[in-house]
Protein backbone atom coordinates (compact mmCIF):
# COMPACT_ATOMS: atom_id res chain seq x y z
CA UNK A 1 0.00 0.00 0.00
CA UNK A 2 1.37 3.28 -0.75
CA UNK A 3 2.29 5.91 1.76
CA UNK A 4 -0.30 8.12 2.82
CA UNK A 5 1.76 10.47 4.80
CA UNK A 6 2.22 13.63 2.20
CA UNK A 7 3.83 11.50 -0.41
CA UNK A 8 5.54 13.76 -2.58
CA UNK A 9 5.03 16.76 -1.31
CA UNK A 10 7.43 17.53 1.75
CA UNK A 11 5.92 19.90 3.66
CA UNK A 12 9.70 21.46 3.99
CA UNK A 13 10.24 21.45 0.45
CA UNK A 14 6.96 22.92 -0.28
CA UNK A 15 8.12 26.02 2.52
CA UNK A 16 11.55 26.56 1.14
CA UNK A 17 9.83 26.97 -2.77
CA UNK A 18 9.97 29.80 -4.50
CA UNK A 19 5.97 29.90 -4.61
CA UNK A 20 6.45 30.61 -0.66
CA UNK A 21 5.96 34.78 -1.44
CA UNK A 22 2.26 34.39 -2.60
CA UNK A 23 1.28 34.77 0.83
CA UNK A 24 1.05 30.84 1.76
CA UNK A 25 -1.40 30.41 -1.22
CA UNK A 26 0.58 27.44 -3.09
CA UNK A 27 1.35 25.72 0.43
CA UNK A 28 -2.42 26.01 1.45
CA UNK A 29 -3.48 24.52 -1.54
CA UNK A 30 -1.04 21.55 -1.41
CA UNK A 31 -2.33 20.68 2.35
CA UNK A 32 -5.63 21.30 1.26
CA UNK A 33 -5.45 19.09 -1.52
CA UNK A 34 -3.64 16.38 0.57
CA UNK A 35 -6.63 16.21 3.19
CA UNK A 36 -9.85 16.05 0.32
CA UNK A 37 -7.40 13.02 -1.22
CA UNK A 38 -8.21 11.81 2.52
CA UNK A 39 -4.31 11.35 3.05
CA UNK A 40 -2.65 12.00 6.69
CA UNK A 41 0.16 13.95 8.10
CA UNK A 42 3.01 13.23 10.16
CA UNK A 43 3.33 14.36 13.45
CA UNK A 44 6.27 16.60 12.28
CA UNK A 45 4.36 17.97 9.53
CA UNK A 46 1.02 18.72 11.48
CA UNK A 47 3.21 20.84 14.18
CA UNK A 48 4.84 23.21 10.74
CA UNK A 49 1.16 23.44 9.65
CA UNK A 50 -0.73 24.64 12.68
CA UNK A 51 2.67 27.08 13.35
CA UNK A 52 2.42 28.73 10.05
CA UNK A 53 -1.56 29.16 10.82
CA UNK A 54 -0.86 30.49 14.30
CA UNK A 55 1.78 33.27 12.79
CA UNK A 56 -0.94 34.28 10.43
CA UNK A 57 0.63 33.00 6.87
CA UNK A 58 -2.93 31.58 5.66
CA UNK A 59 -5.99 33.71 4.79
CA UNK A 60 -9.46 33.65 6.33
CA UNK A 61 -11.08 31.57 3.62
CA UNK A 62 -8.12 29.40 3.12
CA UNK A 63 -7.96 28.47 7.39
CA UNK A 64 -11.69 27.88 7.33
CA UNK A 65 -11.37 25.37 4.53
CA UNK A 66 -8.61 24.03 6.60
CA UNK A 67 -10.64 23.57 9.75
CA UNK A 68 -13.66 21.94 7.81
CA UNK A 69 -11.81 19.39 6.42
CA UNK A 70 -10.83 18.16 9.73
CA UNK A 71 -14.77 18.55 10.48
CA UNK A 72 -15.17 15.66 7.88
CA UNK A 73 -12.49 13.19 8.87
CA UNK A 74 -10.97 11.32 11.79
CA UNK A 75 -7.77 12.96 13.15
CA UNK A 76 -5.10 10.45 13.75
CA UNK A 77 -2.39 10.18 16.78
CA UNK A 78 0.30 11.75 14.86
CA UNK A 79 -1.84 14.85 13.91
CA UNK A 80 -2.75 15.71 17.20
CA UNK A 81 0.47 14.86 18.71
CA UNK A 82 1.75 17.54 16.18
CA UNK A 83 -1.01 20.30 16.47
CA UNK A 84 -0.30 19.77 20.17
CA UNK A 85 3.61 20.16 19.83
CA UNK A 86 3.30 23.41 18.17
CA UNK A 87 0.64 24.85 20.21
CA UNK A 88 3.07 24.04 23.55
CA UNK A 89 5.63 25.51 21.70
CA UNK A 90 4.12 28.51 20.99
CA UNK A 91 2.05 29.03 24.03
CA UNK A 92 3.15 31.45 26.89
CA UNK A 93 3.97 28.52 29.49
CA UNK A 94 3.16 29.26 33.12
CA UNK A 95 5.43 28.18 35.90
CA UNK A 96 3.93 26.91 38.91
CA UNK A 97 6.99 25.58 40.61
CA UNK A 98 6.00 22.31 41.16
CA UNK A 99 2.62 23.19 42.83
CA UNK A 100 0.70 19.59 41.74
CA UNK A 101 -2.43 20.40 40.22
CA UNK A 102 -5.31 18.97 38.24
CA UNK A 103 -7.45 20.43 35.60
CA UNK A 104 -10.79 19.61 34.46
CA UNK A 105 -11.61 19.97 31.09
CA UNK A 106 -13.53 19.16 28.39
CA UNK A 107 -13.39 19.25 24.27
CA UNK A 108 -16.76 20.68 24.24
CA UNK A 109 -18.18 20.19 20.89
CA UNK A 110 -20.69 17.37 22.39
CA UNK A 111 -23.76 19.33 21.58
CA UNK A 112 -25.87 18.52 24.88
CA UNK A 113 -25.90 22.33 25.69
CA UNK A 114 -25.45 21.39 29.10
CA UNK A 115 -24.58 24.06 31.98
CA UNK A 116 -20.88 24.55 33.08
CA UNK A 117 -19.93 21.47 34.82
CA UNK A 118 -16.60 21.05 34.99
CA UNK A 119 -16.35 24.49 35.88
CA UNK A 120 -18.67 24.16 38.88
CA UNK A 121 -16.70 20.90 39.96
CA UNK A 122 -13.39 22.33 39.56
CA UNK A 123 -14.44 25.05 42.59
CA UNK A 124 -15.25 21.53 44.50
CA UNK A 125 -12.11 20.08 44.03
CA UNK A 126 -10.64 23.26 44.68
CA UNK A 127 -12.64 23.39 48.42
CA UNK A 128 -11.85 20.10 49.00
CA UNK A 129 -8.01 21.21 49.10
CA UNK A 130 -6.56 20.31 45.94
CA UNK A 131 -4.82 22.54 43.55
CA UNK A 132 -6.70 23.41 40.18
CA UNK A 133 -5.27 25.51 37.08
CA UNK A 134 -8.74 25.27 35.06
CA UNK A 135 -8.26 26.29 31.42
CA UNK A 136 -10.84 27.21 29.72
CA UNK A 137 -12.00 29.44 26.54
CA UNK A 138 -15.70 31.17 25.11
CA UNK A 139 -18.24 28.94 24.06
CA UNK A 140 -17.59 28.44 19.90
CA UNK A 141 -19.93 25.44 19.57
CA UNK A 142 -22.25 25.72 22.63
CA UNK A 143 -23.71 29.31 24.25
CA UNK A 144 -21.79 29.35 27.13
CA UNK A 145 -18.36 28.17 27.64
CA UNK A 146 -16.27 28.68 30.86
CA UNK A 147 -14.51 31.74 29.94
CA UNK A 148 -18.15 33.18 29.32
CA UNK A 149 -19.68 32.37 32.64
CA UNK A 150 -16.30 33.33 34.74
CA UNK A 151 -16.09 36.59 32.73
CA UNK A 152 -19.74 37.30 34.03
CA UNK A 153 -19.37 36.45 37.09
CA UNK A 154 -16.64 38.81 37.41
CA UNK A 155 -13.26 37.16 36.89
CA UNK A 156 -10.94 38.82 35.48
CA UNK A 157 -8.62 37.15 33.09
CA UNK A 158 -4.40 37.15 33.75
CA UNK A 159 -1.48 35.33 32.05
CA UNK A 160 0.86 37.31 34.87
CA UNK A 161 2.30 34.00 36.44
CA UNK A 162 2.82 35.84 39.94
CA UNK A 163 -1.24 36.83 40.15
CA UNK A 164 -1.76 32.87 38.87
CA UNK A 165 0.65 31.44 41.87
CA UNK A 166 -1.27 33.93 44.18
CA UNK A 167 -4.66 32.29 42.61
CA UNK A 168 -3.69 29.10 43.57
CA UNK A 169 -2.10 29.72 46.84
CA UNK A 170 -4.87 31.92 48.45
CA UNK A 171 -7.98 30.10 46.57
CA UNK A 172 -6.48 26.64 45.42
CA UNK A 173 -7.63 27.85 42.09
CA UNK A 174 -6.35 29.66 38.59
CA UNK A 175 -8.28 30.31 35.55
CA UNK A 176 -5.98 29.99 32.61
CA UNK A 177 -8.45 31.68 29.44
CA UNK A 178 -7.11 30.02 26.04
CA UNK A 179 -6.80 32.99 24.26
CA UNK A 180 -4.15 35.07 26.64
CA UNK A 181 -1.70 32.21 26.49
CA UNK A 182 -2.29 30.64 23.14
CA UNK A 183 -1.44 33.09 19.82
CA UNK A 184 -3.02 30.24 17.58
CA UNK A 185 -6.53 30.91 19.56
CA UNK A 186 -6.50 34.18 18.81
CA UNK A 187 -5.82 33.57 14.79
CA UNK A 188 -8.48 31.26 14.64
CA UNK A 189 -11.13 32.30 17.27
CA UNK A 190 -13.23 34.76 14.32
CA UNK A 191 -13.09 31.77 12.10
CA UNK A 192 -14.17 29.46 14.61
CA UNK A 193 -17.30 31.51 16.00
CA UNK A 194 -18.24 32.18 12.65
CA UNK A 195 -18.44 28.49 11.69
CA UNK A 196 -20.05 27.69 15.02
CA UNK A 197 -19.06 23.98 14.95
CA UNK A 198 -17.10 21.67 16.85
CA UNK A 199 -13.38 21.60 15.19
CA UNK A 200 -9.90 20.08 15.82
CA UNK A 201 -9.11 22.93 18.30
CA UNK A 202 -11.89 21.52 20.76
CA UNK A 203 -9.75 18.55 20.51
CA UNK A 204 -6.46 20.29 22.06
CA UNK A 205 -7.71 22.16 24.50
CA UNK A 206 -7.49 19.90 26.95
CA UNK A 207 -3.87 19.02 25.92
CA UNK A 208 -2.47 22.32 25.92
CA UNK A 209 -2.97 23.72 29.46
CA UNK A 210 0.18 26.17 29.80
CA UNK A 211 1.14 25.13 33.49
CA UNK A 212 0.84 21.65 32.16
CA UNK A 213 -0.46 20.72 35.53
CA UNK A 214 0.65 16.68 36.78
CA UNK A 215 -3.35 15.43 36.91
CA UNK A 216 -6.34 15.92 34.40
CA UNK A 217 -9.58 14.37 33.92
CA UNK A 218 -10.63 15.06 30.46
CA UNK A 219 -13.59 15.00 29.06
CA UNK A 220 -14.55 13.61 25.33
CA UNK A 221 -16.90 13.74 22.92
CA UNK A 222 -16.75 10.73 21.56
CA UNK A 223 -15.12 7.00 22.24
CA UNK A 224 -12.56 7.29 19.13
CA UNK A 225 -11.19 10.37 20.61
CA UNK A 226 -10.92 9.26 24.22
CA UNK A 227 -9.02 6.15 22.91
CA UNK A 228 -6.27 8.64 21.01
CA UNK A 229 -6.16 10.72 24.04
CA UNK A 230 -5.78 7.52 25.92
CA UNK A 231 -2.64 6.61 23.47
CA UNK A 232 -1.32 9.90 24.00
CA UNK A 233 -1.41 9.80 27.92
CA UNK A 234 0.09 6.61 28.62
CA UNK A 235 3.37 7.90 26.86
CA UNK A 236 3.49 10.60 29.50
CA UNK A 237 4.12 11.12 33.76
CA UNK A 238 0.45 12.58 33.81
CA UNK A 239 -2.30 11.18 35.83
CA UNK A 240 -5.14 10.84 33.99
CA UNK A 241 -8.56 9.81 33.82
CA UNK A 242 -10.29 10.32 30.26
CA UNK A 243 -14.01 10.05 30.23
CA UNK A 244 -17.11 9.86 27.53
CA UNK A 245 -20.90 9.21 28.36
CA UNK A 246 -22.25 6.50 25.98
CA UNK A 247 -24.23 9.08 24.82
CA UNK A 248 -22.10 11.56 23.59
CA UNK A 249 -21.93 13.93 26.53
CA UNK A 250 -17.86 15.06 27.50
CA UNK A 251 -18.27 14.50 31.06
CA UNK A 252 -20.25 12.17 33.45
CA UNK A 253 -23.79 13.74 32.58
CA UNK A 254 -25.79 11.05 35.43
CA UNK A 255 -28.00 10.05 31.95
CA UNK A 256 -25.87 7.10 30.99
CA UNK A 257 -23.29 5.17 31.77
CA UNK A 258 -19.68 6.15 30.86
CA UNK A 259 -16.50 4.61 29.78
CA UNK A 260 -13.27 6.02 31.26
CA UNK A 261 -9.63 5.42 30.82
CA UNK A 262 -7.02 5.61 33.49
CA UNK A 263 -3.61 4.43 35.05
CA UNK A 264 -6.11 1.96 36.10
CA UNK A 265 -7.22 0.84 32.62
CA UNK A 266 -10.27 1.35 30.53
CA UNK A 267 -13.84 0.70 32.59
CA UNK A 268 -17.25 1.06 31.74
CA UNK A 269 -19.20 2.32 34.72
CA UNK A 270 -22.87 1.74 35.41
CA UNK A 271 -24.37 4.91 36.72
CA UNK A 272 -26.31 2.73 39.41
CA UNK A 273 -23.74 0.73 40.57
CA UNK A 274 -22.23 4.40 41.82
CA UNK A 275 -25.57 4.54 43.63
CA UNK A 276 -27.48 7.25 41.01
CA UNK A 277 -30.56 7.10 39.70
CA UNK A 278 -30.43 7.98 36.03
CA UNK A 279 -31.27 11.85 34.94
CA UNK A 280 -33.27 12.73 32.03
CA UNK A 281 -31.02 14.95 29.97
CA UNK A 282 -33.25 18.09 30.24
CA UNK A 283 -32.02 18.08 34.12
CA UNK A 284 -28.75 19.21 33.18
CA UNK A 285 -29.27 21.42 30.53
CA UNK A 286 -27.83 25.30 30.74
CA UNK A 287 -29.90 28.21 30.14
CA UNK A 288 -30.57 30.35 27.01
CA UNK A 289 -28.01 32.49 28.29
CA UNK A 290 -25.21 33.79 29.59
CA UNK A 291 -26.68 35.05 32.59
CA UNK A 292 -28.93 32.15 32.80
CA UNK A 293 -26.17 29.48 33.02
CA UNK A 294 -24.54 31.98 35.83
CA UNK A 295 -27.47 32.06 37.55
CA UNK A 296 -27.59 27.99 37.39
CA UNK A 297 -23.88 28.66 38.59
CA UNK A 298 -23.98 30.68 41.68
CA UNK A 299 -27.12 28.54 42.64
CA UNK A 300 -25.01 25.13 42.88
CA UNK A 301 -22.36 26.92 45.03
CA UNK A 302 -25.00 28.66 47.11
CA UNK A 303 -26.71 25.24 47.88
CA UNK A 304 -29.99 26.79 45.62
CA UNK A 305 -29.74 23.81 42.57
CA UNK A 306 -31.28 20.98 41.56
CA UNK A 307 -30.67 17.52 43.11
CA UNK A 308 -29.79 16.25 39.92
CA UNK A 309 -27.84 19.72 39.30
CA UNK A 310 -26.06 19.18 42.48
CA UNK A 311 -25.24 15.12 41.81
CA UNK A 312 -24.00 15.95 37.95
CA UNK A 313 -21.02 18.30 39.47
CA UNK A 314 -20.71 16.18 42.88
CA UNK A 315 -20.07 12.76 40.63
CA UNK A 316 -17.78 14.99 38.21
CA UNK A 317 -15.50 16.20 41.15
CA UNK A 318 -15.37 13.14 42.85
CA UNK A 319 -13.37 11.48 39.76
CA UNK A 320 -11.17 14.09 39.62
CA UNK A 321 -10.25 13.93 43.21
CA UNK A 322 -9.97 9.79 42.47
CA UNK A 323 -7.78 10.40 39.49
CA UNK A 324 -5.18 12.42 41.82
CA UNK A 325 -5.29 9.68 44.44
CA UNK A 326 -6.09 6.63 42.73
CA UNK A 327 -6.39 4.35 45.69
CA UNK A 328 -9.15 6.11 47.29
CA UNK A 329 -12.66 4.71 46.03
CA UNK A 330 -15.34 6.68 44.45
CA UNK A 331 -17.65 6.68 47.54
CA UNK A 332 -14.78 8.21 49.63
CA UNK A 333 -14.11 10.78 46.70
CA UNK A 334 -17.45 11.90 46.58
CA UNK A 335 -17.84 12.30 50.36
CA UNK A 336 -15.05 14.39 50.37
CA UNK A 337 -16.83 16.66 47.04
CA UNK A 338 -20.37 16.95 48.86
CA UNK A 339 -18.53 18.21 52.25
CA UNK A 340 -16.41 21.41 49.86
CA UNK A 341 -19.96 21.98 48.71
CA UNK A 342 -21.96 21.36 51.47
CA UNK A 343 -19.35 23.45 53.73
CA UNK A 344 -19.46 26.22 51.14
CA UNK A 345 -15.96 25.69 50.62
CA UNK A 346 -16.02 25.52 46.90
CA UNK A 347 -18.26 28.61 47.41
CA UNK A 348 -15.24 30.32 49.32
CA UNK A 349 -12.82 29.43 46.45
CA UNK A 350 -14.72 31.17 44.13
CA UNK A 351 -15.41 34.26 46.05
CA UNK A 352 -11.94 34.15 47.06
CA UNK A 353 -10.66 33.88 43.34
CA UNK A 354 -13.33 36.34 41.97
CA UNK A 355 -11.60 38.80 44.83
CA UNK A 356 -8.08 38.45 44.09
Amino acid sequence: MANKNFEGNNINKIINSPFRGLGGLTFMKQILNHLFENKTFTREQSKEILTEIAQGKYNNSQMAAFMTAYCMRSITVNELEGFRDAMLELCLEVDMENRELIDLCGTGGDGKDTFNISTLASFIVAGAGYKVAKHGNYGVSSGCGSSNVMEFLGCRFTNDTAKLKHNVDSANICFLHAPLFHPAMKTVAPIRRELGVKTFFNMLGPLVNPAKPKNQLVGVFNLELARIYAYMYQKSDIKYTILNALDGYDEISLTCDFKTFSVEGEKINSIESLGFNRLGPHEILGGNSVSESADIFVNVLNGDATAAQNNVVLANAALAIKTIGPDKSFAECFYEAEASLASKKALKSFKTLIAN
